[in-house]
């Protein structure tokens, strides 16, 4: 497992989803996850520090985990099929750790509010991440110790079919926009 921070949350503007882009802590490879509005929103709200009246969904989640006696250790980024992004809500039960299914933008949404590491499968950063080339700006594929690479058959032909949209989002990045406009 990768430990990854939120760089940014950004507006497609192919289609105006909601992305959220994850950085690998240690280097500069990226994950661009589609979100919806709603988590996009409350991620948002909580890295802004912005108080709301009552809680959000994301926050009952937090309050009914730590009444139940439980804390949450991490959330893992732990599979990419089918178009779809799978993730894992790692709870602390009685000096037990319990896993719990989740989407990937509710596990992100429950993590900056409680503040616990964000991680992702090399496997998922190996389909899915990105490099920005230094001197273009472009995205690159993403392998193993980051090293640009091209496809190599470890993503199907169906699969890598699927991740179209994600390339045409991707291929519209620009490295030096990666410093601005943060939210």
């Amino acid at each position: 497992m990768i430990e990854m921070t939120i760089d940014s949350i950004r507006t497609s503007m192919l289609n105006y989803q909601r992305v959220i882009i994850l950085k690998e802590k240690l280097s500069n490879r990226y994950l661009p996850i589609w979100i919806g509005p709603a988590e996009a929103n409350a991620i948002a709200l909580k890295l802004q520090d912005v108080a709301v009246a009552r809680p959000l969904t994301h926050d009952l989640l937090q309050l009914v985990i730590g009444a139940l006696g439980s804390s949450v250790a991490s959330i893992v980024v732990n599979e990419l099929r089918d178009d779809t992004f799978y993730a894992k809500i790692i709870l602390n039960i009685d000096g037990e750790q319990m896993e719990i299914d989740s989407r990937p933008s509710d596990a992100l949404a429950l993590a900056v509010r409680v503040k616990v590491p964000i991680y992702a499968e090399e496997s998922v950063l190996d389909k899915a991440g990105i490099i920005l080339d230094p001197e273009t700006g472009k995205p690159t594929a993403a392998g193993k110790d980051n090293e640009s690479i091209e496809p190599t058959g470890k993503v199907n032909e169906q699969e890598l079919k699927g991740l179209s949209a994600f390339s045409d989002f991707i291929n519209t990045l620009d490295l030096e926009d990666f410093d601005k406009h943060k939210s």
